[in-house]
């Protein structure tokens, strides 16, 4: 049997900020009731992407820092409009989250942009450019 990838793990410094920062997106975390520091929402298509605190992973990765320049990894929501790409990016930046790229038409046939959360992940903010 082939692994089957169904869930993403983000370790965060602050998990109220986190989840507000994604409800802003749409996702809604839910606290573990075994643990405090640890929050799993589920997405449609059996994805599944937690958020665990800097204390809560640590004691599992010995010598886990938290990473430094850029993102590594990147997010990306499709939104269905460009306009909605637009609201949203400015939704964000306004709300004090830092802004990588904003809105650009990509030479890809996409409307483009980039904010981070809370932690410096990359969450791309995307939706198909209408047919000329």
């Amino acid at each position: 049997m082939k692994p089957r990838m169904n869930t993403i793990a983000m370790v965060v410094s602050d998990l109220d900020a986190s989840m507000a920062f994604y409800a802003r997106l749409g996702l809604e975390f839910k606290i573990d009731p075994h643990s405090p520091e640890h929050a799993g929402c589920d997405l449609p298509g059996g994805l599944h992407v937690m958020l665990d605190t800097e204390g809560f992973r640590t004691p599992f990765l010995p010598g886990w820092s938290a990473p430094s320049g850029g993102p590594r990894t990147l997010l990306c929501f499709e939104f269905e409009t460009t306009a909605g790409v637009d609201a949203k990016y400015a939704e964000l930046v306004a709300a004090g989250h830092r802004g990588i790229a904003e809105p650009f038409d990509a030479f890809w046939g996409m409307r483009y942009a980039t904010v981070t959360d809370p932690d410096g992940n990359g969450v791309d903010l995307y939706a198909v450019l209408p047919a000329r």
